[in-house]
C-alpha cells in the first residue's frame, strides 16, 4: 500500500478565459493533516472540488488511494468525507435524520451516536435544522463528513461559525482520528487554529502552488527572536548593534537568534552598560508571519 492517499498531478482548470489552476501538483501522505492555504481567490476551493470529482478539468490527473477521480469516475468517493463551503442542510429534517440519510448501510447507530456525542450536539440533534444557529449547522456539516469513518476527509473552512470551545473540540477529534490513520486536507483562513493541527502545508497563490513542505521545515526556516524589554530601548539597540547582534525591526529590541546567541551574554552586556532588563522572551515566527513572508517573496520573484 502506497504512503500517498491523494495524488494531484499537473492539474489545469479554466472558467471561460480565466485560468484558475495552473499546473497544480501535490500529494498528501496517509494519516497526515495537511493545510491548504492562500489568499482569497487563489484556487483553494477549486482544488477541493476537483479532488471531489465535482467538475471536469482541462488536463492533469487526480487519484485517491490509487483510484482515478473525475466527474464520471466516483469510485474513490466511497473513502472520502467532505465539507465544502457551506453544509447542504435540509431545513425541515432534524440533525439525526440528516446523519441517517447520509450514512452508509455499514454505518451503525452507535457510530452515529458517537459522532453526535463527540461534536457535543446531543441537546439539539433531534430538532429541525431550520432552528439551528450557524455554529450548530457547521457542526452538523462536520459530523456528516465524519460519520462514515472515511479514510480521507476534506474540510473547507471547518472553523467557520465555531466558538473557541467548539474549535478546541474539533481539533481534538481531528488529531485523534489522524492518530488512527484518517487523512485530512483542511483549508482555513484561521491560521492560528490551523497551525495547532497540521503536519504539512500546501500554499497556493494565483492558481499556482508556491510552497509544499512539512510544518517542521517551515518552522525551522522561520526566524527565532529574543525580544528584550529594557529601561532604555534606544541605547540597548545601539549597544547590541555595535556588538554584532542582528536586530529585527518588528517589535522593540528583537535580536535575531542564531545557534551562538546566549541570553546570559545579552543580559550581561546590557547590565554592564547600565541598562535594566524588564522582560525577556523567545518568539518564533507563527504560521501567519511565515505565510505572509512566503507570499511576499513569491510576488518579488514575479516582478
Amino acid at each position: 500500500m502506497s504512503d500517498i492517499i491523494l495524488d494531484v498531478q499537473h492539474l489545469n482548470k479554466s472558467f471561460g478565459s480565466k485560468h484558475v489552476l495552473k499546473d497544480v501538483s501535490f500529494s498528501v501522505e496517509r494519516g497526515h493533516i495537511v493545510g491548504l492555504v492562500g489568499p482569497n481567490g487563489a484556487g483553494k476551493s477549486t482544488i477541493m472540488k476537483a479532488v471531489l470529482g465535482l467538475f471536469n478539468y482541462a488536463s492533469g490527473q487526480i487519484t485517491i488511494d490509487g483510484d482515478a477521480v473525475s466527474p464520471t469516475s466516483h469510485q474513490a468517493m466511497d473513502k472520502v468525507g467532505a465539507l465544502i463551503e457551506y453544509p447542504g442542510i435540509y431545513p425541515f429534517l432534524t440533525g439525526m435524520q440528516h446523519l441517517k440519510l447520509f450514512s452508509k448501510e455499514t454505518t451503525s447507530q452507535d457510530q452515529i451516536d458517537e459522532i453526535v456525542d463527540r461534536m457535543k450536539m446531543t441537546t439539539y440533534i433531534d430538532r429541525k435544522a431550520k432552528t439551528y444557529s450557524l455554529g450548530m449547522k457547521q457542526k452538523l456539516g462536520i459530523a456528516l463528513a465524519l460519520v462514515n469513518r472515511p479514510k480521507f476527509v476534506i474540510l473547507d473552512e471547518p472553523m467557520n461559525g465555531l466558538d473557541p470551545q467548539a474549535n478546541k473540540d474539533l481539533r481534538t477529534i481531528i488529531l485523534d482520528l489522524a492518530k488512527q490513520g484518517t487523512t485530512f486536507l483542511i483549508s482555513s483562513h484561521i491560521l492560528s487554529e490551523l497551525e495547532k493541527l497540521i503536519d504539512d502545508l500546501v500554499v497556493i497563490d494565483k492558481g499556482q502552488i508556491v510552497y509544499k513542505e512539512s510544518m517542521a521545515t517551515l518552522e525551522s526556516g522561520g526566524k527565532r527572536l529574543l525580544v528584550v524589554k529594557t529601561s532604555d530601548d534606544d541605547k540597548a539597540t545601539t549597544i547590541l548593534t555595535q556588538n554584532g547582534y542582528q536586530l529585527d525591526q518588528t517589535a522593540g529590541v528583537s535580536i535575531i537568534e542564531t545557534d551562538d546567541t546566549k541570553m546570559a551574554d545579552v543580559i550581561k552586556l546590557l547590565s554592564d552598560n547600565g541598562i535594566d532588563i524588564e522582560d525577556v522572551q523567545h518568539v518564533h515566527s507563527d504560521l501567519e508571519t511565515s505565510l505572509l513572508e512566503l507570499l511576499k517573496n513569491d510576488k518579488v520573484k514575479e516582478s
